[in-house]
């Protein structure tokens, strides 16, 4: 494991001044694990019945999305990384899932929280996915800088390829 880590970049050093992008990193983590809460408020305390189509689309969203994730890891192989900064001499990935999205790991996680959401019925898992959102929107850009430095067909790449959600300002510049 500390071989792993020590290749995707992660030091010490790092996770004080941000040079990798590890507070991207921990917040989205942070994003994440607060999805596990229970619904706040639950929809019985505000006297509502969540209906059941709802509570099934959500988990299947949800199950679609670690579907998707997890093609989508695979399709990066070496250049995987959780941080913004990509990996050293790695490959652009453009097949796949990343010929439809730019990020497509992204594009599960907003699409499992949001399967969350509806599953609970849950404000505050609404709020997660609004942060979740503006957060992998700025993480996304923090890396694309980088990507941009590296790689000389990511301009082309960018402008032909939605980002995270096709459309929304936020989630695709190009």
């Amino acid at each position: 494991m500390a071989a792993l880590l020590h290749r995707w970049g992660f030091s010490l050093a790092g996770w004080r001044d941000n040079r990798r992008g590890e507070w991207w990193l921990a917040a989205q983590l942070l994003l994440l694990a607060s999805l596990l809460l229970p619904a706040w408020p639950s929809p019985v305390a505000l006297g509502l019945t969540w209906p059941l189509a709802l509570r099934l689309a959500g988990a299947a969203m949800v199950l679609l999305a670690l579907l998707g994730a997890g093609r989508s890891l695979l399709r990066l192989g070496a250049s995987l990384t959780p941080l913004p900064e990509p990996m050293p001499g790695a490959a652009l990935v453009t097949e796949g899932p990343y010929a439809h999205c730019r990020h497509p790991l992204y594009r599960q996680i907003l699409l499992g929280a949001a399967g969350m959401t509806l599953l609970l019925g849950s404000l505050l898992h609404l709020t997660l996915l609004l942060a979740l959102a503006a957060l992998l929107g700025g993480k996304a850009r923090r890396e694309e800088r980088s990507l941009l430095a590296l790689h000389p067909g990511y301009r082309a790449y960018r402008a032909s390829t939605p980002a995270i959600v096709p459309h929304l300002p936020w989630l695709d510049w190009r």
